[in-house]
């Protein structure tokens, strides 16, 4: 039975992360769902979430400004999640060509990008951060997927910039992410978008939750309404790495605390009767991910109990295999420790996975205990925007 609960464990890691995609990508080449693009300008409103930006909005609206789509097809807004530090100033100062909503006390990014939908007049809604800069072609990009009916909601692609700004290689994690996503939008659907830049229809932002993760709620939106989520390669939001690892592990449990709170309350799309394709892909990236950790647990604890075990019974010679597996184990696990003190390149990616995978722990254990961090600081990136032109 130990046996049993080892290899089940050990398969759900590698389902996760390598199965899963795997099987994305033998379906995908049976089942492909192309975008019909076109080159359409519909009203669209580029809603600017902010909470005390002052460093950094006039750089960022500027890189709205300079974007080639229409200028009175677009409408800009500035969601104030109650700043006070004169972010609200210098946006009302840039009157008329950008407009204002503030939040009369702080709620979050959410409760902020709920205030402007309400305001919006575009029929497509652009999300973005103010840490994040766009090409000049950014919003055309994302809005000539709308030309397709069946398209609901558009998710950028993640990219780094160096302190100088320019754009650097990408790590293994974001190419995994990112290939993952690519392989999801081919097939059917994305789980989940970029929540430092996307769009969406209109229709699919009216069941905005302002207590709930936007980027992944508005791809369920777009789901239970028959629409679906993709990717565009060609539109990209660029951005720094967060200055302190410290607040990076913060930012990743906090991502991990709020999505689970909007899986919580849509469960009902983990029903294949209902959802089958979804279904199938919501479990797989969300929910399978997210048990890792406990599965990375349960894998060392029975391989141990299973040594033990033999060990106990008199055996002459445990079996090599699970000493073997421990060995891998427990090599792993050092090689992540080695690379966190000394910051080495050659052990990022057992590294970044252990990080990772304690950093949803941690988020099952806040939100065991009720914590939802609704309320968000922006990231502590670097301060200037990246250079675009500088690639």
């Amino acid at each position: 039975m130990t046996a049993v609960v080892l290899w089940c464990a050990i398969g759900l890691v590698v389902y996760a992360y390598f199965g899963y995609p795997c099987a994305l990508l033998a379906l995908s080449a049976v089942r492909r769902r192309p975008v019909k693009k076109d080159t359409a300008t519909p009203a669209v409103t580029f809603i600017i979430t902010a909470h005390n930006e002052a460093s950094r909005i006039v750089a960022k609206l500027g890189n709205t400004f300079a974007q080639d789509y229409p200028a009175h097809l677009l409408e800009i807004l500035v969601a104030s999640d109650c700043s006070s530090d004169g972010t609200d100033e210098i946006v009302r100062a840039l009157a008329p060509r950008v407009r204002l909503v503030r939040t009369s006390e702080r709620r979050g990014k959410e409760a902020a990008q709920q205030l402007a939908i309400a305001e919006a007049s575009g029929t497509i809604l652009v999300f973005s951060d103010v840490a994040t800069a766009l090409d000049p072609s950014g919003v055309s990009t994302l809005v000539a997927n709308f030309a397709d009916p069946t398209v609901g909601c558009v998710s950028s692609i993640d990219r780094f910039v160096d302190a100088d700004g320019t754009v650097s290689g990408e790590g293994a994690y974001v190419r995994y992410e990112m290939f993952l996503r690519a392989l999801e939008s081919r097939f059917n659907t994305l789980v989940g978008l970029s929540g430092s830049l996307f769009a969406a229809r209109r229709e699919v932002c009216r069941r905005w939750a302002a207590d709930r993760q936007s980027d992944f709620s508005t791809v369920l939106n777009a789901v239970a309404l028959g629409l679906r989520a993709v990717i565009d390669c060609d539109a990209a939001g660029y951005y720094r790495n967060i200055c302190d690892d410290r607040r990076e592990l913060n930012r990743k449990i906090r991502t991990v605390v709020r999505g689970l709170a909007v899986l919580r309350g849509n469960l009902r799309m983990l029903n294949p009767l209902r959802y089958p394709l979804f279904a199938w892909q919501l479990f797989s990236h969300k929910l399978c991910r997210w048990l890792v950790p406990f599965a990375m647990i349960v894998a060392l604890l029975a391989n141990v109990t299973l040594i033990l075990v033999a060990a106990l019974a008199g055996a002459d010679h445990p079996s090599v295999l699970y000493l073997l597996m421990l060995g891998a184990q427990l090599g792993f696990y050092a090689a992540a420790v080695v690379g966190l003190l000394s910051g080495s390149r050659a052990l990022r990616i057992p590294t970044y996975f252990v990080l990772t995978n304690f950093a949803v722990l941690a988020a099952w254990f806040r939100y065991a205990r009720g914590e939802r961090m609704t309320v968000w600081n922006p990231s502590e990136r670097f301060h200037a925007l990246p250079q675009i032109g500088a690639q």
